[in-house]
C-alpha cells in the first residue's frame, strides 16, 4: 500500500466525520500518571508573550517613558509591580498567596527572534542548538528519570504537537474535540492499511482505544457499536463547540489530575502582538487567567498540591513600536500558580529599563535562565536530584540559588 493510498483512505474517513484529531500526532493536552502525589501543570503561551505589560515595573522610572499611553491601569501588586487589567481576576490568589511571577526570565535563546526555533528551545529545554533539530522535551527527560511512570489516558484540544512531553517515556493524548467511531470492518480495514506504518499504525491503535475508553466512561462502563459511540462522541464534543475551548480543556486536564495524572501540559497561542496591543494582548491573557482560575475551581482539595508554570518563548522590545504594539525581544516574565505555590511575590533581579539597561538597548534584560524556575519546581514537587535536572532534564543548566517556589 502507498502513501497515497493512504492519504487518500484518510480524506475518505475524515469525510464520513471519523476525526482522527484524537491521535497522538495532534496533542494539545498531554498527560502522565507519576508515582507522586504533586501535580504540575505546564502551560506554554505561545506567541512571546509580552512579560513588560502583564506584569508592569510600574516602580521603575524608565517605564512610562518606554510604555506612555497605557490606556487603563491594573491591580498594584507589591508597590513596584502591577498587573495588566486583564488579569485582575486572579487577584484573589495573589491575596492568598497563591499567585507570582518571575520576570526578566529567559531561556539561552538570543537574537534571532523566531517563534519556531524560541518554542523548539523552550520546550527541548536545551540550548540554541536545538532548534529545529531537538528530538524530545525537557518535561519528557523528567518522566525518564523517575521510576513507577505509566501511560495516562490524555485529552487535547487543537492541531500541535508538543515538543515538551515527546520523548521515550509513555506519555498518551488526545483531544476533546475527537470523534473516531468504526464499524468493525472499517477497523480492520485500517489495521490492515496501517500495518507496516509503525507512527500511523501505533497512533491509529491508540486514538481507537482512547476514543472507546472515553466512551465507556461518559456510559458507566457500557460498550456500544460504533453508530451509538458516534452519537456518544458527538454530544460530548458539543460544550467545545460552543465558545468554551479553553474551558473544556482545563476541565477536562483537572478531571485527569484528580485521578491518576500528576502532570499535564497544554498550550495556549496568541501573545504576537505587533500592533494594536490594547486590543491584541487582553484577547490574549483572558484565556490565560480562565485556565488558571478553571483549575482553581475544578482540583477542588488537589489545587492544594498544584502548581501551575506558564511560559513563553521570549519577550517583546521594551518600547512601543509604530503599529501600538511589540516586536520579539529577549527577556519576559512567567506565571507561578497554585495552592503548593509560595506566591505574592514577583521573583526578579531587576535590571532596570534605562537604555543602558536594555539588551542591545532595546529589549529587557534576561537576568534569569526561565528553566531554573522549571527545574526548582521539580525538586520541590517531585524530589527531584539537583543533578539531574542539571545534567539530564536541563543539560548545562545551573539552577543558582533557591527561589523556594513551594511551600
Amino acid at each position: 500500500m502507498t502513501v497515497t493510498s493512504r492519504r487518500a483512505f484518510m480524506s475518505r474517513s475524515l469525510a464520513l466525520g471519523c476525526s482522527l484529531a484524537a491521535s497522538p500526532l495532534v496533542t494539545p493536552v498531554t498527560m502522565a500518571s507519576g508515582p507522586w502525589d504533586a501535580r504540575l501543570v505546564v502551560i506554554i503561551l505561545r506567541g512571546a508573550m509580552d512579560g513588560l505589560d502583564a506584569v508592569r515595573p510600574l516602580g521603575d522610572p524608565g517605564f512610562a517613558g518606554l510604555r506612555d499611553g497605557i490606556p487603563e491601569a491594573g491591580p498594584d501588586l507589591d508597590g513596584f509591580f502591577g498587573l495588566h487589567p486583564a488579569l485582575s481576576g486572579l487577584m484573589p490568589l495573589w491575596e492568598k498567596g497563591e499567585l507570582g511571577f518571575a520576570h526578566a526570565v529567559s531561556t539561552p535563546y538570543r537574537d534571532k527572534r523566531s517563534h519556531f526555533d524560541g518554542q523548539d528551545i523552550l520546550e527541548a529545554g536545551t540550548g540554541p542548538d536545538a532548534a529545529g533539530h531537538a528530538r524530545d522535551g525537557w518535561l519528557n527527560r523528567m518522566l525518564q528519570a523517575m521510576p513507577g511512570i505509566t501511560r495516562e489516558t490524555a485529552y487535547a484540544v487543537g492541531r500541535e504537537d508538543m515538543l515538551l512531553l515527546t520523548g521515550n517515556a509513555p506519555v498518551a493524548n488526545w483531544s476533546p474535540e475527537a470523534a473516531l467511531a468504526l464499524s468493525p470492518q472499517a477497523q480492520r480495514l485500517l489495521e490492515r492499511v496501517m500495518h507496516d506504518d509503525p507512527l500511523f499504525r501505533d497512533s491509529i491503535d491508540e486514538a481507537i482505544a482512547l476514543s472507546r475508553a472515553e466512551v465507556m466512561e461518559m456510559t458507566g462502563g457500557e460498550d456500544l457499536d460504533a453508530g451509538a459511540m458516534m452519537n456518544a462522541m458527538q454530544d460530548n464534543m458539543q460544550p467545545t463547540r460552543e465558545a468554551d475551548r479553553v474551558g473544556s480543556i482545563v476541565r477536562f486536564a483537572a478531571e485527569r489530575l484528580r485521578q491518576e495524572s500528576r502532570i499535564a501540559a497544554f498550550s495556549l497561542n496568541g501573545f504576537d502582538t505587533h500592533a494594536r496591543q490594547d486590543r491584541t494582548l487582553p484577547r490574549a491573557l483572558d484565556p490565560l487567567q480562565e485556565a488558571v482560575l478553571t483549575l482553581r475551581q475544578e482540583l477542588g482539595d488537589v489545587w492544594d498540591k498544584t502548581a501551575v508554570l506558564a511560559l513563553t518563548e521570549f519577550g517583546r522590545t521594551a518600547r512601543w513600536n509604530g503599529s501600538g504594539g511589540t516586536d520579539h525581544g529577549t527577556a519576559g516574565a512567567m506565571l507561578l500558580a497554585g495552592g503548593a505555590v509560595r506566591g505574592g511575590r514577583v521573583l526578579a533581579d531587576w535590571p532596570g529599563l534605562s537604555e543602558a539597561d536594555l539588551y542591545q538597548r532595546r529589549d529587557l534584560m534576561p537576568t534569569r535562565d526561565v528553566r531554573a524556575f522549571a527545574g526548582w519546581a521539580m525538586r520541590d514537587l517531585f524530589g527531584m536530584d539537583r543533578s539531574v535536572i542539571e545534567r539530564t532534564i536541563f543539560p548545562g543548566l545551573e539552577l543558582g540559588s533557591d527561589p523556594k517556589l513551594t511551600l
